[in-house]
């Protein structure tokens, strides 16, 4: 999809948001997400100053417009990023069915500043084997149940 006029006037106000975070002790990133040219919810790093390695700014968006619109599903709206998504925050966006990502620094201009998150791009690709935290299947009785009882469940809401 072509980007739009409004395009970089949202990037901007990400940009905005990720350089007055810094002043207020978190991290050097914005997001806002928007629906038709009007700004539904925004966020900023918090992770450093709420304690939480999830809290990345889009991560923080996503929530609040889930929040605000009482729907996990964000269909119709654009994130604007501050920086390019790190896989947390892009693995995020397009389980939220996203319409569009649109950012304005890319992966280099954040390793520049000490965000370098190409060893995550780079993991996904490997073996599990060679990962530096173990991620391991252990199958015990009974781990199909929750998935049968999803199923079974009338009133489920898809994802």
């Amino acid at each position: 999809m072509a980007t739009t006029g409004r395009d970089q006037h949202w990037l901007e106000r990400a940009v905005e948001l990720a350089t007055a975070n810094v002043a207020d002790g978190g991290g050097p990133f914005g997001a806002v997400l928007v629906r038709d040219d009007v700004e539904v919810a925004r966020g900023q790093n918090r992770v450093t100053r709420d304690h939480d390695p999830t809290a990345h700014a889009e991560v923080v968006a996503i929530r609040s417009a889930c929040a605000v619109l009482a729907t996990h599903v964000l269909t119709g709206l654009t994130l604007y990023s501050s920086c390019e998504p790190c896989p947390l925050c892009l693995t995020a966006s397009l389980w939220a069915r996203l319409d569009r990502v649109v950012y304005a620094a890319d992966r280099t201009d954040a390793a520049g500043a000490g965000f370098d998150d190409r060893v995550f791009y780079e993991l996904l690709d490997q073996p599990r084997s060679t990962w530096p935290t173990p991620v391991e299947r252990l199958e015990v009785v009974g781990h199909e149940a929750p998935f049968s009882a999803w199923l079974a469940h009338a009133a489920r809401i898809r994802y």
